[in-house]
């Protein structure tokens, strides 16, 4: 097959495209209406009336109670930062112990990492199974008197495997009825937009991330839900913006991107799911039938219906993807956040996988844009490629002595 044709884009889990009719949404408070919504004249009060309809429509898609719970932020990141930063500062006379688990995205666990180096907290990351589930008894377990914070996300953005959210809530939750202090549970939910169901009151929890650049709005804007009369310290101080969580002129037009974003996805979720499902699985079980040694990675039903994540042994993941990159295949070996990095997957080595089969692993993330030609692309090319890789390895693993050591 010829190279260079054209670009089929897989990477959804990374960052999507902004839709049309987001971008249409956002226009004019670029340029026409630019006030600062903390002006008391004509274009400040237009641009305030903007945030407070966007804080509203996100307030109702998610089911928060008052439209003060949602704190717009300029990224998951942030987002997750303020959860995890603001809970710990804000509660640590309670005490000092947080938990998270070991598939967590890095704005987790490298604030968890600072927490624990500079300002003294201890922090337990809970094992997963063999697909990345949390176990709700090892979580039972790791709960102390002097554990202030559970984070855990809801849909991981490597593996896609999701988690019963609503069950480990439910378990911090009657602990906490024990003891003197609340037990607070955050979960990251930037996988989660537009895909789950994100009713902050079925699932329970006090805090929830979600990230506008995963569900086709405009990057450099998240959302915070913090749960009314939860103690949170702001990690941004100034004009007490975002009641007083996230001090700084608003991003009127992000904002507004966002919640049109997320109105979309929540409204399209149940159709686009069961597409995205047929094309998932088409390509889940053609790779795994026609490429030998290879297997899928993270829960094989209890999982993102855009997520494929597969192992192929005995060749670089970085190195199927540079080849498909030159038939225009944009995929992934994880996290956009660690591509600078060359060690293998945590999340992936976190499954019980060695480091030879970590490192031979490819993430395909589907969208809207995604049809089943481009699955038949990669289809049609990808066993060539592994075929050619192999050939100059000088690995040969099996996947029976691999799989041997999953948990």
């Amino acid at each position: 097959m010829e190279k260079n044709t054209q670009e089929i884009y897989l990477d959804h889990a990374a960052t999507t495209y902004v839709r049309e009719e987001v971008k249409a949404a956002m226009d004019r408070y670029f340029c026409e209406e630019f006030g600062n919504p903390g002006s008391f004249h004509t274009l400040g009060l237009k641009a305030k009336e903007a945030v407070a309809e966007a804080r509203n429509t996100v307030k109702q898609l998610i089911n928060a109670n008052k439209p003060e719970e949602i704190i717009f932020t300029g990224s998951g990141t942030e987002s997750i930062n303020l959860a995890i930063q603001g809970i710990a500062r804000a509660n640590k006379t309670l005490g000092k112990h947080i938990i998270t688990s070991k598939i967590e995205h890095e704005a987790v666990l490298e604030t968890c990492k600072y927490l624990q180096q500079h300002e003294g907290f201890e922090i337990t990351y809970l094992d997963v199974d063999k697909y990345g589930v949390i176990s709700p008894e090892e979580l039972k377990k790791a709960i102390r008197n002097d554990t202030i914070l559970i984070s855990i996300m809801y849909a991981n953005n490597e593996i896609g495997t999701i988690q019963s959210i609503i069950e480990l809530v439910k378990i911090a939750k009657e602990i906490s009825q024990k003891q003197e202090h609340p037990l607070i549970f955050h979960t990251d939910a930037c996988q989660a937009g537009g895909v789950l169901d994100i009713d902050v009151n079925k699932l329970g929890v006090d805090l929830m991330t979600i990230n506008s650049s995963k569900i086709y709005g405009p990057k450099g804007v998240g959302m915070l839900y913090v749960k009314s009369g939860t103690k949170i310290h702001p990690l941004i101080h100034g004009g007490g913006q975002e009641n007083r969580l996230r001090s700084g002129t608003e991003n009127v037009a992000g904002i507004v991107g966002f919640a049109t974003a997320l109105e979309l996805a929540q409204a399209e979720k149940e159709q686009e799911n069961k597409r995205l499902t047929e094309l998932r699985n088409k390509l889940i079980k053609t790779l795994t039938e026609k490429i030998p040694k290879t297997f899928l990675n993270g829960h094989p039903t209890e999982r993102l219906p855009n997520n494929v994540n597969i192992t192929f042994l005995d060749v670089e993941g970085e190195s199927m993807m540079l080849y498909l990159n030159e038939y225009g295949v944009c995929a992934s070996t994880g996290s956009a956040c660690t591509s600078y990095s060359l060690d293998p997957s945590h999340v992936i080595l976190a499954l019980g996988l060695p480091y030879e089969a970590a490192h031979g692993t490819l993430r395909f993330t589907l969208g809207k844009r995604t049809t089943e030609e481009d699955i038949d692309k990669i289809l049609q090319v990808l066993p060539g490629i592994v075929e050619s890789l192999r050939k100059i390895s000088p690995v040969n693993l099996t996947v029976e002595e691999v799989l041997k050591n999953d948990k």
